[in-house]
């Protein structure tokens, strides 16, 4: 402790804890000060992603190729259309529609009601589609049981 003859007692100043940042550097990606490109390189090296890979081969959108309905059996993706897109887009959680009876709160039901949701939008922004009774739209939302 300083004496106090004469002299003004000044208290040392408090360092910082380390490992805090101030308010500034708090709001950029970690304290880089804005930096944020270097940041993401950083981060996509600890995390090892990878850049996704083109196929040569992309999936067939045709009828004809067995991968999707024709408009008048329900207008959706067939079985052999989502494992051939799976197969394409390895980290895919595409799935085909929900038919049949489901319990009500189940996933099944909260995917029907998600995708009814969703089909219903496309009614508000498509009224041709809406009117017409044999319109992909129309045909998959009856396929689905959607009310």
């Amino acid at each position: 402790m300083a004496k106090k003859t004469g002299i003004i007692y000044t208290p040392a100043k408090k360092r910082k804890r380390p490992g805090r940042h101030s308010k500034k550097q708090r709001n950029t990606y970690r304290g880089q000060g804005g930096n944020h490109k270097r940041w993401k390189r950083k981060m996509a090296k600890r995390t090892r992603i990878r850049p996704k890979r083109r196929r040569e081969n992309p999936i067939r959108t045709s009828v004809k190729s067995g991968n999707f309905r024709p408009t008048k059996s329900g207008a959706g993706m067939t079985r052999k259309g989502v494992m051939a897109y799976r197969r394409a887009n390895p980290r895919s959680k595409l799935q085909t529609a929900v038919t049949g009876k489901v319990k009500p709160g189940s996933k099944s039901a909260a995917r029907r009601k998600s995708y009814c949701a969703r089909s219903a939008g496309q009614m508000k922004m498509f009224p041709k589609a809406a009117r017409d009774p044999n319109s992909r739209l129309r045909q998959a939302r009856r396929r689905w049981r959607c009310r």
